[in-house]
């Protein structure tokens, strides 16, 4: 790998293509997410995020997170992830730490996120913990992505 510029930075809009690479590559993408529409479910994804930031390489999107939220008061990270070309050098922080920013500039005070088994370290070298007396759950509906 050259040592190109990584530019990380807040979007509105990605390349589908890319975004499905990502989640591919993460393990977070089953075939049957492929709609007729040419995934244009991704561009709500990334529109009705409150905040989408991917990092860049020659404008090639390398890595992405986003955060949910209503906008007042509490958000939640998610889908951070890097191509596995690109990990190891500390983008997957940096896109936490831009997310973090944003969400800050925005007054966003409770911010959380659900960890990954196994990621636990990773996230609390970036000041999370976890939330005690809490569990994370999830409504299971057998239903995919529109």
């Amino acid at each position: 790998m050259s040592a190109e510029r990584i530019e990380i930075k807040p979007v509105d809009e990605v390349d589908r293509a890319a975004v499905e690479e990502l989640y591919r590559q993460a393990g977070w993408w089953r075939e049957s997410d492929r709609t007729p529409d040419g995934n244009r479910w991704i561009d709500a994804l990334v529109r009705g995020s409150f905040c989408f930031v991917g990092a860049f390489a020659g404008g090639r999107l390398i890595g992405m997170g986003r955060a949910i939220s209503d906008g007042a008061s509490d958000a939640y990270i998610q889908d951070v992830t890097v191509l596995p070309a690109f990990r190891g050098r500390g983008l997957g922080a940096a896109i936490i730490r831009r997310l973090v920013e944003e969400l800050r500039a925005r007054r966003i005070g409770w911010i959380g996120l659900v960890a990954e088994p196994g990621t636990e370290p990773f996230y609390r070298r970036l000041g999370f913990a976890a939330l005690a007396g809490h569990m994370p759950m999830l409504l299971e509906t057998g239903e995919g992505r529109p």
